[in-house]
């Protein structure tokens, strides 16, 4: 009878959506993008009001976690609504209340609802650096200082990883601006590609990228740059039909190990030690000498990551490594699909490789 009523008194205004409990109500609003305002009862089976508000303040889905919600009860108790209060409700109305009133209320949290999502619109357009394709620099600043006060709220750490393409205007002056030009974007490509969700990545320089890392250590960061490391020197970069080494320096600083208290000071002490390591190799660039230690192993995952980057070559030495580790998957495959691949010959042969190649 509530719901029927609410709805007769603002069916001329909005398109409405009911539901008898708040899961129910929980489904909808997953399901359904264009709700706006939420309207719940504080009593409900299955899942009350507090409840439902609960697991919409502490969604992962913003329209849901930002969504305007107007409690409604008959109970006009004061306690009951400060705990509507706290647990994040926008508006607490009584069942009595009158057309003019809800209508009143319902438009304000529309109208703030449909700024929020202009501003959060206009908010992206910023995020993003139209020629990196990455985030910008200030956007870099901000979401660090964000993850610096929560890490710090929370007990937790942040480390920030600088890398910078060692000796790179020696490299454009030897190769040329184009070749330069490749290599930073395959190097964008690839790092993009390493990140986790929650870090956030810039190209602070013509040859330097800046990595915020919210919540990892300064050994797991130390990790994530040895692993990088290591598909750019796997990476074939070719001029003239000859091979171009390429190295990375890093500089790594994290909140806890270092003890700064501000975004700026770990930005700028990360860069510091980025530009205070020694380079990695005192040969002057240009192309790989003949006799070449042999190349680390490379997983599946960063072959993908070489071949979405166009890096064809980088991947042909680890080729027989790939399919020993892929042949259990194409095992499956061809049994459950029934592709007649011939896996099992291919296995042969593989170890037949493998055992030429022993010392």
């Amino acid at each position: 009878m509530v719901r029927a009523t609410i709805i007769k008194l603002i069916k001329g205004r909005f398109d409405v959506r009911e539901e008898g409990d708040g899961e129910a109500g929980w489904q909808t609003l997953m399901l359904d993008p264009s709700v706006q305002v939420l309207i719940s009862d504080l009593t409900m089976p299955k899942l009350d009001g507090y409840g439902l508000l609960k697991r919409v303040r502490e969604s992962q889905i913003a329209r849901i976690r930002e969504m305007p919600v107007i409690m409604i009860s008959g109970d006009e108790d004061e306690s009951a609504r400060n705990r509507a209060k706290e647990c994040g409700a926008t508006d607490f109305i009584t069942k009595g209340i009158g057309t003019a009133e809800l209508l009143a209320r319902l438009d304000a949290l529309v109208r703030l609802a449909q700024t929020r999502s202009e501003l959060d619109a206009m908010a992206k357009q910023v995020m993003v650096d139209p020629e990196s394709g990455l985030s910008t620099e200030e956007y870099l600043k901000q979401q660090g200082r964000q993850a610096l006060a929560l890490a710090q709220r929370h007990g937790s750490e942040i480390s920030v990883i600088v890398v910078e393409i060692d000796r790179f205007d020696a490299l454009v002056g030897k190769l040329g601006r184009p070749i330069g030009d490749q290599l930073i974007q395959q190097f964008r490509t690839v790092l993009s590609k390493r990140v986790r969700l929650e870090d956030t990545v810039s190209q602070t320089g013509p040859a330097q990228f800046t990595v915020v890392c919210p919540g990892i250590g300064l050994e797991d960061a130390r990790a994530f740059a040895n692993r990088l490391d290591q598909i750019i020197r796997n990476a074939t970069i070719s001029y003239r039909g000859e091979r171009v080494e390429v190295g990375l320096k890093f500089g790594l600083a994290n909140s806890r190990d270092d003890e700064w208290q501000t975004m700026t000071h770990l930005l700028q002490l990360a860069e510091g030690r980025a530009v205070q390591e020694e380079e990695m190799s005192a040969e002057p660039i240009g192309p790989a000498a003949t006799a070449e230690a042999p190349l680390p192993g490379l997983g599946v995952e960063d072959a993908m990551a070489l071949l979405h980057t166009g890096d064809v070559n980088g991947v042909k030495p680890h080729l027989a490594v790939i399919a020993a580790q892929l042949m259990p998957l194409l095992k499956l495959i061809d049994a459950e699909l029934r592709l007649g691949m011939s896996v099992d010959s291919a296995e042969a042969r593989l170890k037949k490789l493998a055992e030429d190649f022993q010392p």
